[in-house]
Formats: structure tokens, sequence, C-alpha cells
């Protein structure tokens, strides 16, 4: 069995097992909520609700029958089905009768509200939106530009290659266009500390910090105008209790350390290194420190909870001995784990917090503010350091325009109460369970081997031309899952999203009857415009349709042909707007994004 096929196994045995329990402080009870309604559309079922005070998502159950058996959302590739706002959208087959109830914390629940029956509504396939131009509703977040995910960094020493393609060289560019066109300021990856840079052994009984390869590797982001967050992971072979314990075909070693004295020895010494070649400030300023990758999984903490608490705290003290300025945080959990627990562990312990970090997949991200609010942390950054279409390896599902339209779904949700949604990863060059076996093989990457950008990379494009100010819109009748960001740029530019998704992965190849046909009107415009139209669907902006050979890799020629269709396409060719009134009429499949933008001429 190759080492590959070996991590592969061990992963698949492990990823869903809990490191341990931890007993939570309680939380305040949360009455069911109120308000449900449920509604019919063509191929879907709208739910909304009323809010809950103190509520981060909501738990929505069906049933075909008002006496049940009721039954969740979730998928087998979506690690938390609770959702974060107050309307949900259920297409496939919808049920007859909802429920909903509210959760304060991972595993704190209130009681169901009595279940409703869907009711007739609008099914005709119709959707009028309206925009006013003149009118500004607030500022447009971007979630998306504050960090992005890799591989661990190591990677872009290597000078091996995949399908004939230079690693590290390509790892870096697609690090690079991140920063130059999604305008992504940081770069999160695992295993710094890994054997595999040499930054820590023992000789005759003693440490020995070694940090020239962590150098190589941070200069390099540094030159590109990129900034770590140093994810302060995993454990040196010679400092771990028990070496033996590894993750991922690289052998990334996921034990505590044997000697916790040691381990802030060497995070003190790393951190004081940094700061002496890069400068204190610019540490302060740009940098952070996050404590290991997801401990609440046994996959990666072969220890207790107490343990990684303890972990934490040494290694936010640590942090902080070189300057209090310095910014260190966590616990960097799956699926929103022990986010409530280190909450009350660092209420007890006095250790600093200065931003809170977890994970989710297959779903918008949940609303910890409330959590935050309850410990006296409110203003507390948030930050979610994984997140995208699936946890899953080699899944396919995110190399499409499904993952387009999930992307932004998640970032429209994000924006104004997240202070970072980070896409895991930037590249497909990416070796966790081994390297990429062909081109488009269900990689994490927003950008394939090759540096071809696949949907998902378009649609963060797409959102990095909108404008800092949200424009007053509405929309009516038969939504589905339709979504809209309308925005305006200071020199008067227009900028508008438009796309139709859903939560559905069996949905994920399109489906006719979520089709919707959009009636936009602009209104307050002040002419003359240019107006474009830029499309993503399946024959639109879409790399992954023009490959259809049948070897797992491009030859030479065959990837001059695959950049040379790498296109964000027109949807219609650009046209005069002389009116202070635009309509548009125009067809959106699901899945499909429409980016709109009106220039002054």
């Amino acid at each position: 069995m190759s080492t590959a096929e070996s991590a592969r196994r061990d992963w698949l045995n492990r990823v869903y097992r809990p490191s341990g329990e931890v007993a939570g402080a309680p939380v305040p009870a949360l009455p069911a909520p109120g308000g449900l309604r449920a509604w019919s559309g063509r191929g879907h079922a709208t739910l909304t609700w009323d809010p809950v005070p103190g509520a981060i998502g909501y738990l929505v159950e069906r049933a075909a029958a008002q006496a049940g058996p009721y039954q969740g959302i979730g998928q087998p590739d979506v690690d938390v089905p609770a959702v974060p706002g107050t309307r949900y959208v259920d297409t496939g087959d919808p049920a007859a009768w909802y429920r909903v109830a509210a959760i304060t914390t991972m595993d704190s629940a209130g009681p169901f509200c009595e279940p409703v029956p869907v009711t007739p509504g609008d099914t005709s396939g119709q959707v009028t939106v309206e925009v006013r131009a003149d009118r500004v509703s607030g500022a447009a977040g971007r979630p998306w530009a504050y960090m992005i995910g890799s591989e661990h960094l190591s990677h872009l020493l290597s000078t091996d290659t995949v399908g004939g393609r230079p690693i590290g060289e390509e790892l870096l560019t697609a690090l690079r266009l991140v920063r130059e066109e999604l305008g992504v300021r940081t770069v999160r990856a695992h295993a710094i500390l890994g054997d595999d840079l040499g930054v820590y052994r023992e000789v005759d009984g003693e440490p020995v910090h070694d940090f020239r390869k962590v150098e190589e590797v941070y200069d390099r982001i540094m030159s590109i105008g990129l900034r770590p967050i140093v994810e302060l992971s995993f454990m040196p072979r010679d400092l771990a209790a028990d070496p033996a314990r590894t993750v991922f075909g690289y052998q990334a070693i996921i034990s505590p350390p044997r000697d916790y004295d040691r381990w802030g020895d060497l995070v003190r010494a790393l951190t004081q290194h940094l700061a002496d070649r890069y400068g204190l400030q610019e540490l302060i300023d740009n940098w952070a420190f996050e404590v290991w990758n997801e401990p609440n999984l046994e996959v990666f903490w072969s220890g207790t909870p107490e343990e990684f608490f303890r972990l934490y705290d040494v290694t936010a003290a640590a942090v902080k001995d070189v300057h209090p300025g310095l910014r260190v945080g966590g616990p960097s959990s799956a699926a929103n784990g022990w986010v409530q627990e280190l909450l009350d562990h660092v209420d007890k312990s006095g250790a600093p917090l200065d931003f809170l970090s977890t994970h989710t997949y297959g779903n918008a991200p949940l609303d910890w503010r409330p959590a935050l609010a309850r410990h006296d942390r409110t203003g507390t950054p948030i930050w979610w350091t994984e997140w995208g279409p699936t946890p899953t390896h080699f899944h396919g599902i995110g190399d499409g325009p499904f993952g387009a339209t999930f992307l932004l779904h998640g970032m429209r949700s994000a924006a104004g109460r997240l202070d970072a949604l980070s896409h895991w990863v930037a590249s497909d060059h990416f070796e966790e369970l081994g390297r990429p076996p062909a081109l488009f093989h269900g990689g994490f990457g927003l950008l394939t081997v090759g540096n071809l950008r696949k949907p998902r990379y378009f649609a963060l494009s797409l959102a990095n031309r909108l404008g800092p100010h949200e424009l007053h819109h509405t929309l009516t009748g038969d939504l589905a899952a339709l979504e809209i960001w309308p925005t305006r740029h200071p020199d008067g530019t227009l900028s508008l999203l438009i796309w139709n998704t859903t939560l559905n992965q069996s949905q994920a190849g399109g489906v006719p009857t979520l089709t919707r046909d959009i009636t936009l009107t602009l209104t307050g415009l002040t002419p003359p415009y240019t107006l474009t139209h830029h499309r993503i669907d399946h024959t639109h902006s879409n790399i992954q349709s023009t490959w259809a050979a049948d070897t797992p890799w491009p030859d030479g020629d065959q990837w001059a042909e695959l950049h040379a269709a790498n296109t964000l396409d027109l949807y219609t060719p650009p046209q005069t707007i002389e009116g202070e009134t635009v309509t548009l009429t125009f067809p959106l499949p699901m899945p499909g994004v429409s980016y709109i933008e009106l220039t002054p001429r």
C-alpha cells in the first residue's frame, strides 16, 4: 500500500471521531422560534421565521406528515447542518411539514416550534429585481479578502512536478494571483513546525532551534505581498509525547508535547525570530498566531481536551511574552466544535483570546456573536480559517459552477458579521492524502494545477469588483434561492452580482425547474453608461466543460488551449445606457451567476 493510500485509509477511519468530550458551562435556554411560514415554489419550498435573541443558528427538520417522523436537512458531506439566518430554501423533493429550533452552542438546542404545513405559493419561475442606484443601504463587506488557505507552506520549496507542472513555482504563483486579483491579504497553512522544515531537534538531550527553512518559506510569502497567519502546528518529532501518532501523507505528528515548557520555549523562540527578521511592528500590524488545527478531532489531536487547553494557554503566553500586542487565538476547530468550550476555559485561565477561529464546510458559517456577548467579548474578531463547499478530498463538487454559487452564498451571509471567511484553499497543488491524480480531480483549490481559474475563482474575482456601498433593492416573485449583491463605487460605477444556487449537493449538476427568468430594473441612474454582463454557468466561464480528454493531464499544446479558453465570459455584448432607468430580462440557471456592471462613460 502506498503512503497516500495508507494516509487516506487512516483519514477515513478517524476523521469523524472526536478527540474527547468537554463538560461546558450552562448556557441560556432559548425559546422555540416564532412566526414560521413555509410555502411552495417551482422546485422548492421556502421557510422563514422570526429571529431568536442569543441564537447562533437554527436547526430545520422536515416530514411528510404532521405527526412525523421528522428528519434534519443535513447531508453526508455537510459537517454543520444548522443555518445561520432565518430563511431556508429546501430544493429537490420538498416536504409537506417543517419545524425549526434555535441553538446556542453546537451541543445546546432549544425546543422545536410547532410544525407548519407548506402552503401553495408562486410557481411561475419569474423573479422581479429592483435596484435603486441612487440609494445606499449600507456598507458591502468583503469577508474573503482577509485570508486564504494553502497547503503546508513547505510545499513552496518543492522542486517536484505534478502533471508535468512545477509544484513550488506554481503554488507561489497561485498565491500571488489571489493577492493581486482577489484582494487577499494573509495566508494560513498547516505544519510550519513540521520536521520537513527542521525547526526543532534535541542534541544530547538539549533543544536546538533552527528557523532557516521557515525564513525561506516566509520570505517567499512576503515577496508576493501576503502575510502569514501562523498556525502553530504540528509537533516536532523530538518534542512529541507519541511521535507515532500522525496524519496525512506527509506524516504530520498530532501528539501533545512531552514537555510543555520546551514547547513554550519553541513557540517563544520562533515568534522572537520572526519579530527580529521581519520587524516587531510588522508582526503586530499584519500577522497573527493560531493555536493548532482542529484539536476536537482525533485525527488531528491524539491528546485529551484538557491537554489541548493547556497547550493553548502555554502557546498564547509564549507569543505574548515576545510582545503583548501580538495576536493569538483559536480553537481552530472542526465543525464549530470547542468554541463555547474555549470561551469557558479562557474565562477561567485568563489566557488571551484575540480572535475566535473555527471551520465548517458545505454550509454558510454560523453566527458566534451571541456567544461572545455572553462572555463579555463583544467585538472579538471571528475568523473562519477554513471554509468551502466540501471537507472531502477528491469530492469533485467544487470544480464546476456549483462551487461559484456556493461561495457567493456564504460570502453574502458572512458580510458584515464575520471578519474573515477563508476559502480552503488557493491551489490544487495539495498533498494531504496524495498529490492530484488528474487535472479535474475534485481538488480544494480555487485554481487547478497549471493555475487555470475554476468557476469558484471567477466568482470571487467578481465579488472583488463590487463597490464598497450596498444599494437598496427588492426581490419579488418565485425566488427559490436566488440572491443579489448590488453595489456602487465612489466613481459612480454600479456592480451587481445575482446568483441562483442551492445547498442540495445532489443538484449540483443543475436542475431545469430551478432556472429563473429575471426582470432586473435599475432606477436613479445618471447616464450615460457602458453596461457589461458576465456569466458563470455550465457553458460560461467553466474551464472544466472544455476538458473532455480521456487522459488525466493535458500535453503542452492542450495546456495552451486550456489557458486560451480560461476566460470570464460575457453573456451579452456591451451596450450603452442613455436613460435614468434600464430594464434587463434574462434567464438564470441553477447553478448560475450573472455579474452586471455599469461604468460611467
